[in-house]
């Protein structure tokens, strides 16, 4: 399978602009790839401020984004800023190429205004695509382990976060997604975002994409704006997990 992970910067609270300037890189990999992932708030930004820019999963956002998988025959990943029953959330979203989308919302919500405006979820979102599971999560959500832990009962090969991660705790991204990758034999997709956002905090990228024993296969300049594209390979990682059992000798209930 091909992954495709979007760096940009993100336009807060600039919503068409938003689309039309991912919608150019979503054109380019038309036809060469099976899963698109955008950043979180792709649409808006991190605007957590301002949640009048939400909209219901029958809105601008999502409509466009069942556009590009349909024309695209891919997949698209990422989270959006939603609104239902005058309560608003974090989404996020896995859409198939026929349409068909999956949602979940955020379950951490960062502290301040997201806690503030914003409702957690209570579910993970879990997906199958050409053989393929899939966990995908968002940005704080990578803090908070048990939430991304690997399970006979749940189990997953890809997990992906999408993320405004900012500049000054950038290496905590870093090192959080290496240590899921390991520690769960998965392959982990982090895509973040560059930029400027309305509490005036930068954004400087470092999105990637880390193999089953914690290597970076596919990763950014700082602050660099673009597409990575690989091919992970669900064969090997199970070489892995069986040649390596690790996940057996977990400890999930203790005292």
């Amino acid at each position: 399978m091909k992954i495709s992970i979007i760096q940009n910067e993100i336009k807060w609270g600039v919503k068409e602009e938003n689309l039309a300037s991912f919608g150019r890189y979503m054109q380019e990999c038309y036809g060469k790839t099976d899963l698109v992932i955008l950043p979180e708030m792709f649409s808006t930004g991190f605007a957590v401020d301002t949640p009048e820019l939400s909209e219901n999963t029958d809105g601008q956002a999502i409509s466009t984004i069942k556009t590009w998988a349909s024309e695209g025959n891919f997949a698209v990943a990422g989270s959006f800023m939603a609104q239902e029953n005058e309560k608003f959330y974090n989404r996020s979203f896995f859409c198939f190429p026929d349409g068909k989308i999956e949602f979940a919302d955020k379950r951490h919500l960062f502290i301040g205004d997201e806690k503030k405006f914003f409702t957690a979820g209570d579910k993970i979102l879990n997906v199958e695509f050409l053989d393929v599971k899939f966990r995908l999560l968002v940005c704080y959500d990578v803090r908070f382990p048990i939430w991304a832990r690997y399970t006979e009962e749940n189990p997953y090969n890809v997990l992906i976060y999408v993320a405004n991660f900012p500049k000054d705790r950038i290496d905590v991204w870093d090192t959080l997604l290496m240590a899921r990758a390991m520690e769960n034999q998965a392959y982990v997709c982090g895509v973040n975002a560059v930029g400027i956002d309305s509490y005036n905090v930068r954004h400087n990228g470092h999105s990637c994409i880390i193999e089953p024993r914690g290597k970076r296969i596919a990763e950014f300049e700082e602050n660099e704006i673009g597409i990575r594209t690989v091919e992970i390979d669900v064969d090997y990682q199970q070489k892995i997990r069986t040649k390596f059992p690790f996940l057996k000798d977990g400890d999930f209930n203790f005292n």
